[in-house]
């Protein structure tokens, strides 16, 4: 009789609130054998990764949060308003690597000090230093390292952990070319192993339990053996890589997020259109046209920044002399100007601005110098 696969995913709790300059390993190695364990050969360890912000003394002070994320991030693929008072929420690419929000700076848990933490620019180097202090310690050698942090999903509500950071383990369990139980070839299976790991380990250490850490033991059939781990890529390739490509020593391309024809989802379908027209999230231009709220938005308010975008001082040496005036009762905006050339321009940089406010609208009339647009 086949023996059951069974993973088992142990919490370490006991390790104390880390500071600045505590060695990170010996309190994970502690962690271990308080819980009345020790590390195996096979065994994979998960971190969370405001420990090792901790340890690392990654900690930015005062209260410019917004400051803060700029200098963390790549690129602002996608924002909001929140609120009444300007702060915006921002999905981002982040130094770090992964596209996730606010660029992983975040203020909770941090101790008790009034900072924020921040995700260090190489979580797989991490990772790697991390696995040859504990193998020092334990005299463990074939064992893998994760650094996992939170961020939300695509058409999905809800935060889950997933790997920022790897070593010593495949990332990828790569499916492609074999075959499913029926005997179909697979051709587009590739589980992120490394995530799905993350995901069971925070199912133990939570986010308000004290439990930073956890033990999983059951995949070793994905950690790899000392020589491997050298030259194996670490998280950073999952957000990193392009399409069919795996560098050979694991080191982080160029960007981040699937790199070209491989990133469906580069930006927000509002930013993508707002980006086409001139108006790239992130920028000073995004903001003076502003930017979509979290809830509270309004069909007035959809249409005044799809008229921002639409004329917006980029573009001046082709609106000048078009005019567009609102009229809120019969809900036309009328668009008129000397040259017809002009008002076309204009209106077609409108009726896409409107279309990426989601504020549906039609041609209601045109003539010589003026155009008349009515919402439906």
């Amino acid at each position: 009789m086949s023996s059951q696969p069974t993973l088992t995913v142990t919490g370490l709790s006991g390790i104390p609130e880390v500071r600045e300059g505590d060695n990170l390993a010996t309190l994970l190695h502690t962690g271990i054998l308080g819980c009345g364990l020790e590390l195996r050969e096979g065994d994979i360890i998960a971190v969370s990764s405001k420990i090792a912000s901790k340890a690392l003394g990654l900690v930015a002070h005062g209260h410019d949060k917004a400051a803060v994320i700029a200098r963390e991030s790549v690129a602002v693929l996608a924002e909001r308003a929140v609120g009444t008072s300007g702060y915006l929420t921002q999905v981002v690419r982040a130094a770090a690597g992964p596209v996730m929000a606010a660029a992983g700076v975040d203020a909770s848990n941090t101790g008790g000090r009034d900072v924020l933490l921040l995700l260090p620019h190489d979580p797989d180097a991490v990772c790697r230093q991390l696995h040859a202090q504990l193998a020092e310690l334990s005299g463990v050698s074939r064992f893998g390292v994760l650094l996992t942090d939170t961020a939300g999903r695509p058409w999905r509500i809800g935060q889950i952990d997933f790997a920022v950071g790897a070593y010593g383990l495949h990332v990828l369990d790569d499916l492609r070319g074999s075959q499913d139980a029926d005997g179909r070839r697979l051709t587009v299976t590739a589980r992120a192993v490394a995530d799905e790991l993350a995901a069971a380990a925070d199912l133990v250490k939570g986010k308000a339990s004290g439990v930073p850490a956890a033990l999983i033991r059951g995949a070793a059939s994905h950690v790899l053996v000392t020589g491997q781990a050298t030259a194996a890529p670490g998280a950073r390739w999952l957000v990193g890589h392009r399409e069919g490509e795996l560098p050979p020593d694991g080191s982080p391309s160029p960007r981040g997020g699937r790199a070209d024809e491989g990133d469906w989802f580069a930006l927000g379908s509002q930013e993508a259109v707002r980006t086409a027209l001139g108006v790239p999230p992130g920028s000073d231009l995004a903001v003076a046209c502003g930017i979509r709220p979290v809830s509270g938005d309004c069909d007035e308010d959809r249409i005044g920044r799809a008229v921002r975008v639409a004329v917006h001082p980029q573009v001046e040496s082709w609106h000048a002399g078009v005019v567009i005036v609102a009229h809120r009762e019969s809900g036309r905006l009328q668009v008129t100007g000397s040259d017809a050339f002009r008002v076309g321009f204009v209106v077609a940089r409108l009726l896409v601005a409107l279309a990426g406010e989601d504020v549906p609208h039609r041609i209601a009339a045109h003539g010589p110098d003026c155009t008349e647009l009515v919402r439906a």
